[in-house]
């Protein structure tokens, strides 16, 4: 494994990364921790987050990456609820958070690297070591037993599949997921599912576009360095910087999610025809569906290089197609796995005829099964028939194509009909002056829950709300037409373009004074 990871002006090669996680594993083991625990990490993207994964892995323990953008008291549950035994994070965010993290675990700093500091414009102190803190260097003494083969950077120990993982909390608080031991078999046929999924046969060289927190960039990153590829990292994801970086690298795979496509396609024409991206060879993109004018225009550009995959933390990948395949199918988030049970049921539990919506059960079936850490009882609501659901709404359609609605938590039942969000918010984006949008159910006497619209404006647009309502009126029926529309200057995603619904909702169902 000859790969690579680059951020900013830095370097490491695979060898080193390895060398340095065995010693950040034999510190680890010096304070006591075992197979099985958990070491949670608190970090940006940077090689850090290689190294504690890599380390726990060693050490037969599990590294539990958290989602920093939430907040101390949230992050504070969720390294109580995965049974944190070590916790490593940036020094800027243990400025910020270290109040609550768990007293007696141990903790260690990692210094938060210059183009980290630049990215989000952290004041230079807090990304230095506070001097009462440990810093992640002393987690790797010198001399010593080693954990077997640590300096062979092929040891699949190195980049092995988590057992726990947190999901990532968009429609609720994030919950820690843990996965049964991985057998050799299910260990071979994953990879196997991922060269297919990812597209990665081969040394690549990739940009790591989204946070390492996340399960699917993660698996994204280590499948590339497992192949011996060459990861650039991106501390923030920034559309013109991206194209630089392309043509820099002369880059061949991309892992993305569509409201990073949103992102480049509002670049000025001249500046998007000012990189050379004709060296990409695979875009693979997820987390949810694309809307079909902004997957049009991106294959447009870059040419049919994207390929689409459906999945979940708690699933695996179930579902790809390539770019001719959805020009063939629009719409569609790809055509099941091979292997792939699936089923579609009704709010009563029955199963619904091919082409009908409904909640999507599924299981592939090299995955290892899993529960929520500390809530079996959510794991046992979520099985019918030995399949899972994530709380996915769709269909399946002609060929195995599947199609996504909206997600359970996100479905507006007004009068008893119901309205799919993601489809008012696809058409919303197509109003000039808009940037960003969501679309969620507020309560209503009349009607039990009534469309809200959260609109970002492009900067300097003016947009009113019955000039939304009269766009949208023209596209849609007149009962998915928000009720009440609101601006606001940033919504709440996170650099994977993941939107946290739940803090746009909250006011609304927990002030009943805000009833419409």
């Amino acid at each position: 494994m000859a790969g690579r990871i680059i951020s900013g002006k830095r370097e490491t090669s695979a060898a080193e990364l390895a060398e340095r996680s065995a010693r950040a594993a034999e510190g680890l083991a010096s304070l006591g921790l075992q197979p099985g625990d958990t070491i949670a990490t608190l970090l940006r993207n940077d090689f850090a987050c290689f190294e504690a994964a890599a380390a726990a892995s060693l050490l037969g323990a599990s590294p539990v990456p958290v989602n920093w953008h939430v907040p101390a008291e949230e992050a504070g549950h969720v390294f109580r609820d995965c049974g944190a035994r070590a916790i490593v994070l940036h020094a800027d965010l243990f400025a910020e958070l270290g109040a609550a993290l768990p007293q007696g675990v141990p903790r260690f700093i990692v210094p938060t690297p210059p183009e980290i500091q630049r990215a989000y414009t952290i004041p230079a102190e807090r990304c230095a070591l506070p001097a009462s803190a440990a810093p992640w260097e002393s987690g790797k003494p010198s001399g010593g037993a080693r954990p077997p083969d640590p300096s062979d950077p092929s040891d699949p120990r190195l980049l092995a599949d988590p057992a726990v993982v947190c999901t990532a909390g968009t429609t609720g608080p994030p919950k820690p997921v843990r996965f049964e031991a991985e057998t050799p078999q299910q260990a071979r046929a994953g990879r196997a599912v991922h060269d297919a999924v990812f597209g990665i046969r081969g040394p690549v060289t990739t940009v790591i576009t989204g946070p390492l927190y996340y399960a699917e960039t993660a698996a994204y990153a280590v499948h590339a360095l497992r192949h011996g590829g060459t990861l650039v990292l991106m501390p923030r994801f920034e559309p013109e910087a991206l194209l630089a970086l392309i043509q820099k690298h002369q880059v061949t795979h991309l892992h993305m999610v569509p409201a990073m496509f949103r992102r480049l396609l509002r670049l000025p024409e001249d500046v998007r025809r000012r990189y050379d991206v004709s060296s990409l060879e695979v875009v693979v993109h997820t987390a949810a569906p694309c809307p079909a004018h902004v997957k049009r225009a991106m294959i447009d550009w870059w040419g049919p290089v994207l390929n689409e995959y459906y999945g979940a933390t708690e699933t695996g990948p179930i579902a790809l197609c390539t770019s001719e395949e959805w020009l063939a199918h629009p719409g569609t988030v790809g055509r099941l796995l091979p292997g792939v049970r699936l089923k579609v049921v009704d709010a009563s539990g029955e199963d619904v005829r091919r082409g009908e919506t409904g909640e999507i059960y599924c299981r592939l079936p090299i995955g290892r099964d899993y529960t929520y850490q500390g809530d079996d009882r959510r794991r046992r609501e979520a099985e019918r028939d030995g399949l899972v659901t994530v709380g996915d709404i769709g269909y399946l359609g002609p060929q195995d194509y599947l199609y996504l609605c909206d997600r359970r938590p996100n479905v507006v039942v007004a009068g008893g009909v119901m309205i799919f969000p993601s489809e008012v918010e696809a058409e919303l984006l197509r109003l000039e002056g808009v940037r960003d949008c969501a679309v969620f159910g507020i309560p209503d006497d009349d009607l039990g829950e009534a469309l809200c619209a959260v609109v970002e404006p492009e900067f300097d647009a003016r947009i009113a709300e019955p000039e939304v309502q009269a766009f949208l009126g023209g596209r849609l029926a007149g009962y998915k037409i928000p009720k009440v529309v609101v601006f606001s200057n940033k919504l709440p995603r996170d650099e994977s373009g993941k939107m946290f619904k739940q803090k746009l909702k909250a006011p609304y169902w927990n002030a009943p004074r805000r009833r419409i």
